[in-house]
């Protein structure tokens, strides 16, 4: 159901006080041709009646001839900001920048957080950003999990459908995602609840399985017949299945990049509030799948980059796979059993 401007403009203060927005700073609104008018509109009188001195800078798209899809994950390559010096001043020179356009996995976007400024993503659609208003217990529980994280040498991760792949710990930062941008050079994502950290280069060893029912992202659809992929020393060496292991397999090879097979991101969802159902209610061009991506209990994983902690791969190819049901284990120690989340942490709201 639709949302009203109203609840918009009172979810944007919530998140802006959470991101300890306070008069007289400078808030830059970056948009694009996709971004969501309401989400804009609501987002404008929120930051002005915060007292904060507004701008909106809008910027054409880029990569379209090349992508497969229309999703903004769909491709990695320059972003509008790319060769663009006026634009990133503008961005450099405010204390908080609300990305409505999706700036991801670039070096302008690492350029502007090193200067203090913060980011915060949000792209979802209204409804969903909405029901997923972040809170300081979501800020508590993942900072938790990737302390956890951070202190690991080692992830385990098993399934009844036959995942069992590890992974070495300690090279890359563990990083939280809570939704709002609390300190100065932080970059967060409306609406997410994760933990998440990149393995150990050429550590991952092992087979996972993408079972019935999990999620593969940009495609934005749920698998039908199981995938079984086998991970050597960091990299995707076979995908077999069926015709969702053939779709996989054929938009990866079009990258025609072997780093498009790498292991990216690992981690797990802590969002109660976000639902494994949800993609199956929407067009696929009206979401990026964020509920997916952060549902509680799923295993996240990734092939493409590692760039956003800081090393040095990228690829333009980066998929997002939440798996259901599995084991994640650091050091021994189950932190997700069989799909729930074992933090003790329970959601009186759901």
């Amino acid at each position: 159901m639709s949302i009203s401007d109203y609840e918009m403009v009172n979810a944007w203060q919530k998140v802006l006080t959470l991101s300890k927005l306070e008069p007289g700073q400078t808030v830059t609104i970056l948009t694009s041709t996709s971004t969501h008018p309401q989400t804009l509109s609501s987002a404008l009188i929120a930051t002005q009646s915060m007292g904060a001195i507004v701008n909106r800078l809008d910027l054409p798209p880029v990569n379209g001839e090349k992508a497969l899809s229309r999703d903004s994950l769909a491709y990695l390559g320059t972003t509008p900001l790319t060769g663009n010096k006026a634009a990133l001043a503008i961005l450099k020179e405010s204390d908080l920048v609300l990305d409505l356009m999706t700036l991801l996995f670039s070096p302008e976007q690492h350029e502007i957080l090193k200067g203090g400024t913060k980011i915060l993503l949000a792209v979802e659609p209204p409804e969903v950003l909405v029901r997923m208003i972040p809170s300081e217990t979501d800020r508590e529980r993942v900072m938790a999990a990737s302390q956890k994280l951070s202190q690991a040498k080692e992830m385990h991760v098993v399934s009844g459908a036959g995942t069992d792949i590890h992974f070495q710990l300690g090279e890359f930062p563990a990083i939280s995602e809570y939704g709002y941008v609390d300190e100065p050079g932080r970059w967060d994502h409306w609406p997410s609840c994760f933990a998440l950290t990149w393995p150990n280069e050429l550590s991952a060893n092992g087979q996972i399985v993408i079972d019935r029912g999990d999620i593969l992202l940009p495609q934005k659809s749920y698998v039908s017949e199981p995938i079984t992929i086998t991970i050597k020393d960091g990299y995707a060496i076979s995908i077999e299945g069926g015709l969702d292991a053939d779709l996989l397999r054929e938009y990866m090879a079009s990258f025609k990049d072997p780093e498009a097979y790498a292991f990216s991101h690992i981690g797990w969802g802590l969002q109660p509030r976000a639902h494994w159902t949800t993609l199956s209610l929407y067009d696929r061009e009206a979401t990026i799948g964020m509920d997916a991506r952060a549902f509680e209990g799923n295993f996240l994983f990734s092939f493409g980059p590692n760039n956003e902690a800081g090393g040095n791969r990228t690829t333009t190819c980066h998929i997002d796979i939440p798996l259901r049901g599995c084991t994640v284990r650091l050091d021994g120690i189950d932190m997700v059993k069989n799909g729930k989340v074992m933090d003790g942490y329970r959601n009186e709201s759901t």
